[in-house]
């Protein structure tokens, strides 16, 4: 797993490339733990190169999410690809993530 991070004012965009699973998920929670924090940030993570996650990169997601949350910021999931999509439908992530 990769990820690249763009600033723009206000937003911060994580682009995560590859799997998001137990051995990588630990080091995805080191990059949107700090970033999580930042007050009323919109943190924007692109799924476009990620063709996988397992119950850890969703339980990352989820600390992120409420972490965000708690800062008032928001998070935003976008370009999802269809096997990652049914991931969060089956778990029912899909009915609190923003996923555009």
């Amino acid at each position: 797993m990769e990820t690249t991070i763009t600033r723009e004012p206000g937003r911060v965009i994580v682009a995560i490339e590859g799997r998001v699973d137990t051995a990588s998920s630990a080091e995805l929670n080191e990059v949107l733990a700090p970033l999580a924090q930042e007050t009323g940030v919109e943190l924007v993570l692109d799924c476009e190169e990620m063709d996988y996650i397992s119950s850890s990169g969703l339980r990352v997601l989820l600390g992120t999410q409420k972490e965000v949350t708690a800062h008032a910021g928001s998070l935003v999931v976008k370009n999802v690809q269809e096997a990652v999509k049914s991931v969060f439908n089956i778990t029912g992530f899909s009915s609190f993530l923003d996923i555009r």
